[in-house]
């Protein structure tokens, strides 16, 4: 039987886990790892990790067996039924106080049912979002963990000397929460990253069709971009894609199919926001873009039916122009990280967690895809007023909107007159609009719904909480519905 000396075990060598698995051994943990196809074992310890600690277990017992106690193994598995099947394989060779950690992209209510299910077995369970891709992993991710709170002290110190640390040597990683979420924060991390992106892309697609801008001059304006307030991961390998040349000389960019795909969590993200009845319009319009963007053939062949407009206007202040569009850029971020934020106070008021706001900011600062100095605007935000109801209201958001705001119309205004689709900048500014719009037209809304359906309404010149019905046509009854959504 092996001797107990490993720190932890992980399953799965996927390339999240074993660039996990490196990063653990460099921070001096001895780890134990395994995985289902058992050849793979031998494979990463004969290559990737020749000459480290790293122990190469090839079962459930041999792996368990080598653990310390408490025992603490984390899975790097594929999301889903995986993830129980795994549990279950390690379930007889784990005892009371061993610690469970599913490191992969869960959906968060599995996660609440696996934290609920396992406790009752006297098993601790985390569910840890790990953002940052492969060199993330390997380097330093963004950790974001929750589950069962006995179970953070165990892992507090393997998980903070792994993570990714911001300019003070702060880790980017805290406990999140209790049950689902960590996995949660990590769902939205991604859904703002589907954000982020779609709105790069969109500003790609408006300077190239609306100035002609090349591949190189693109490099030469996200690298521009990349020192200012835009300062931020994805802007950063944005100007590195357009640099890239093919064997040819041409732009590796301008050779890739443009259809998108996706892994589900930026779908998650919009399908809990309309649960909870938040307006996340812009990670749900990044979505469905990547929808339409794989409806390529139909695409072509409504390109030979559907006309655009005939006349492209020039644009005589080129520079001027690549400056409102940064700015366009910045506002649109600045809503979708607000409509992110908004999901977590609701989530976090459904399932009765308690979320630190500014400390998720910090998680995000490094290590992970969405990270950038505007994070630490957040942060700021959060530290200020830990209440705060919505980004926007602070008073550095607010300021720059205000600021930049007329920029932001302007280029809209202009991908509408060249026929540039532009569904996230559009949809950021017109929840923009909305939010800043003291009454909306829900006035007539209510009373058609009252009028075809009984719904009843409320009244301006009464108390909130009374309602109302109006006989509209003289014809109908006097009874209303007896449920009322607002």
């Amino acid at each position: 039987m092996a001797e107990a000396t490993c720190d932890i075990g992980l399953i799965g060598l996927a390339v999240m886990g074993q660039n996990l698995v490196l990063n653990m051994n460099d921070h001096g943990y001895k780890v134990a790892v395994f995985n289902r196809t058992v050849s793979k074992v031998d494979d990463f310890l004969n290559d990737e990790a020749k000459g480290t600690e790293i122990a190469g277990t090839h079962s459930a017992a041999e792996l368990c067996a080598s653990l310390k106690l408490p025992r603490r193994v984390m899975l790097m598995v594929k999301a889903g039924e995986v993830v129980d099947q795994t549990i279950d394989y390690l379930l007889p060779h784990l005892e009371k106080g061993d610690i469970i950690i599913d490191g992969g992209n869960s959906l968060f209510t599995d996660t609440n049912r696996r934290t609920k299910e396992l406790a009752e077995k006297g098993i601790l369970f985390i569910g840890t979002g790990v953002s940052g891709g492969e060199e993330g992993a390997r380097f330093g991710p963004s950790i974001m963990p929750g589950g069962n709170p006995a179970a953070w002290p165990h892992v507090k110190d393997i998980f903070q000397a792994i993570s990714a640390k911001v300019e003070d040597g702060t880790p980017c990683c805290d406990w999140v929460g209790e049950d689902g979420a960590g996995h949660y924060v990590k769902m939205v991390h991604n859904g703002i990253e589907y954000g982020d992106i779609q709105l790069i892309c969109e500003a790609y697609q408006l300077l190239k069709d609306g100035l002609g801008l090349t591949a190189d001059e693109f490099a030469e304006v996200f690298t521009e971009w990349n020192k200012g307030e835009l300062d931020s991961y994805l802007i950063e390998i944005t100007a590195t894609i357009f640099g890239k040349k093919d064997e040819d000389g041409q732009p590796v960019v301008d050779k890739i199919l443009d259809t998108a795909g996706q892994k589900g969590t930026g779908k998650w993200t919009a399908i809990s926001a309309l649960d909870l009845g938040m307006p996340v319009t812009l990670i749900g319009e990044s979505v469905f873009a990547r929808c339409l963007s794989a409806l390529k053939d139909e695409r072509v062949a409504a390109a030979k039916v559907l006309e655009g407009p005939k006349k492209v206007l020039t644009i005589s202040e080129k520079k001027q122009f690549i400056e409102d569009v940064r700015r366009a850029l910045y506002c649109s971020k600045m809503v979708s990280y607000a409509q992110g934020y908004m999901l977590l106070r609701a989530v976090e008021k459904e399932q009765n967690w308690n979320l630190n706001m500014g400390g998720i900011a910090l998680m995000w600062r490094g290590g992970c895809i969405i990270r950038s100095i505007f994070l630490g605007d957040i942060k700021a935000a959060f530290d200020k007023d830990a209440k705060l109801q919505n980004l926007l209201m602070d008073e550095f958001f607010s300021n720059v909107l205000n600021k930049y705001q007329m920029s932001w119309r302007k280029c809209i205004i202009h991908a509408i007159e060249i026929g540039v689709p532009m569904p996230a900048f559009s949809t950021a500014l017109a929840f923009y609009d909305g939010y800043r719009t003291e009454r909306l037209p829900a006035n007539l809304l209510q009373a058609q719904r009252d009028f075809f359906g009984a719904h009843t309404y409320e009244r301006i010149d009464k108390p909130r909480g009374e309602f109302f019905h109006t006989n509209w046509t003289g014809r109908g009854g006097r009874v209303s519905s007896s449920t009322y959504n607002a």
